[in-house]
């Protein structure tokens, strides 16, 4: 027997063993890879997923921060921003070393209880069910406290009516707007969520969060971000089904126990893919197709070679990029610092309105404001609209599907010296600078350019979540960048040149970005045509395996 033929005969052998062994795994992760577009598409229908930011009205403002601070016996805070809930003005406040928003009344400066839970009932019905619902719920709030109890036939009155009767101030309304109006979906609990779990999951970005749960026939669940006013994610029983079996199949979730164990399987299993394709590959061009002439195993056998010559293209190139992303986990490091967590005293949180809107200027309208400290000082953090529309801009679209859009508008935001009203020209930009030199440790001197990101593209994809960002870039560390938001000190992402790589490699190979210039549509269908071809492939190479061993028997 010749060297040639030996060799042959042995590379069948290895490539029939070899296969037999990533069989399962290989179909497993082919038949939910083809799901995975059905999954993004199977998803509870919400009104909304953006909300618009309303105009504070000022007149509503009768106590000051500091006030509402000084009363509450509250020494300092890291951040605020003002909210309306039922019509009703608070100051949203992050204490130092507590996760949980404080909410105070600019009417009274009376604590708001549970306020960070009832804000996110409040988001999650306007969410689900839209600003005319959540407007509706508010007037049947108002009229709910207005009403006077009527006494028990034996003269008292329950614990309800108590609360009922008597004076109604902002924070007893908007309590009892929130709960007792059961106009719309019911909601049944409302979750803190601090880490991330197997429903919601990391992909998802935004911590902390409260998973806000409907008594409804579909069990809907939404999840808010309260102190950024933010959709995180819906789901309901249909899209948890799919989710958990794309966790099990797809990512392994069952072997998360394992830590980055994980990973390395997953690499194992990708390069005996890989492996066991490119023998199949050179099996095909150094040897010939035998015709069947009725043979049933050699029949079967013709199959899988057209078969898989067909998809072994996309074979090689979901592999790689699967492997290349497992190995980029395995030697990913978390950053840092991912958040601003400065400290400002009580006494610091108060403004000068009127100075505020003199700088401000009368063709601008507040929609809130916050406190921000950089190397030269603090400043008011100012966002606002303006009272005339940009010619010839229109409005991005997005409200209903942040995916579909992917856009918004830039960040239009103003910063104002905490001490003497002056308008810090480019604030925007130095407070990225400024976040980019927090988060990398590095000086100010060292960052090569700026770029405000308005749109997932490139490197900064869907799955980062956030938006507007600012690009902060630096020569060092193969010219990394950070993509800060500046609306809330966070630290979005951070890419070097040496993660671009891979990042290309998983978008273009793996989820077929490269189809992007026919929409998400045609991307789907490419997706799913070839990890079916996978599947196919898997299952007429089984189907051969079975005619030969059985051929092999009767011989």
């Amino acid at each position: 027997m010749s060297l040639r033929k030996y060799i042959r005969r042995n590379m069948y052998r290895l490539h029939r063993i070899v296969s037999l062994i990533i069989a399962l795994p290989v179909l497993l992760w082919a038949m939910s890879g083809f799901m995975h577009p059905l999954m993004t598409n199977v998803r509870p229908q919400v009104a909304t997923q953006k909300l618009t930011a309303p105009v504070i009205d000022t007149a509503k403002i009768k106590v000051s921060l500091a006030q509402a601070l000084q009363k509450n016996k509250v020494d300092s805070f890291s951040r605020f921003r003002l909210v309306a809930m039922n019509g009703n003005l608070f100051y949203q406040v992050k204490l130092p070393g507590n996760a949980v928003l404080k909410y105070y009344s600019a009417d009274n400066g009376k604590l708001l209880p549970d306020g960070d839970q009832l804000y996110a009932r409040y988001l999650a019905k306007q969410f689900l069910e839209g600003d005319e619902q959540a407007a509706a719920d508010a007037k049947a709030g108002k009229m709910l406290a207005s009403l006077k109890p009527e006494p028990l036939p034996d003269g008292s009155t329950t614990p309800a009516a108590e609360a009922l009767s008597g004076d109604h101030d902002c924070c007893t309304n908007t309590m009892f707007t929130i709960m007792n109006v059961t106009k719309g979906a019911k909601v049944t609990t409302v979750d803190f969520i601090e880490q991330f779990d197997s429903e919601y999951k990391y992909v998802n970005r935004y911590l902390p969060a409260y998973k806000v749960s409907f008594d409804r026939a579909d069990g809907v669940r939404i999840y808010v971000e309260t102190a950024k006013d933010r959709f995180a994610f819906a789901v309901d029983n249909r899209r948890a089904a799919f989710d958990t079996f794309f966790s099990w199949f797809h990512t392994l979730g069952w072997l998360d126990f394992m830590g980055k164990g994980k990973h390395v399987i997953e690499i194992l299993i990708m390069l005996m893919a890989m492996f066991t394709t490119i023998m199949g590959l050179y099996m095909f061009f150094t040897t010939k197709t035998r015709k069947a002439n009725g043979n049933s195993t050699v029949r079967a056998r013709r199959i899988h070679r057209y078969t898989s010559l067909t998809a072994s293209l996309f074979t090689l190139l979901f592999t790689f990029s699967g492997a290349f992303h497992a190995f980029e986990k395995l030697n990913a490091d978390a950053p840092g610092i991912t958040t601003v967590d400065n400290r400002f005293t009580a006494p610091q949180a108060s403004i000068d309105w009127q100075k505020l809107y003199t700088t401000v200027g009368s063709d601008k309208r507040i929609t809130n404001v916050s406190l921000v400290k950089m190397e030269s000082g603090e400043y008011w953090q100012v966002f606002h609209k303006s009272t005339k529309p940009a010619a010839g801009k229109s409005t991005p679209s997005g409200g209903k599907d942040l995916m579909k859009s992917m856009s918004v508008p830039p960040p239009n935001t103003l910063y104002i010296s905490a001490t003497d009203y002056k308008l810090l020209a480019g604030g925007e930009e130095q407070y990225a600078r400024y976040l980019g030199t927090l988060f990398s440790g590095s000086q100010a001197d060292k960052i090569l350019n700026t770029t405000v990101i308005t749109k997932f593209v490139d490197e900064y994809g869907f799955v980062n979540k956030r938006l507007p960002v600012w690009k902060v870039g630096y020569a060092e560390n193969s010219k990394e960048r950070y993509y800060v938001e500046t609306s809330t000190g966070q630290l979005a992402t951070v890419v070097n040149d040496k993660d671009l790589a891979e990042g290309y490699s998983f978008a273009l190979f793996h989820k077929h970005h490269f189809m992007d210039w026919g929409g998400k549509l045609t991307r789907d269908i490419s997706t799913m045509f070839w990890a079916f071809m996978q599947v196919l492939m898997i299952a007429v190479g089984l189907w051969f395996w079975c005619k030969k061993m059985k051929a092999s028997k009767k011989a």
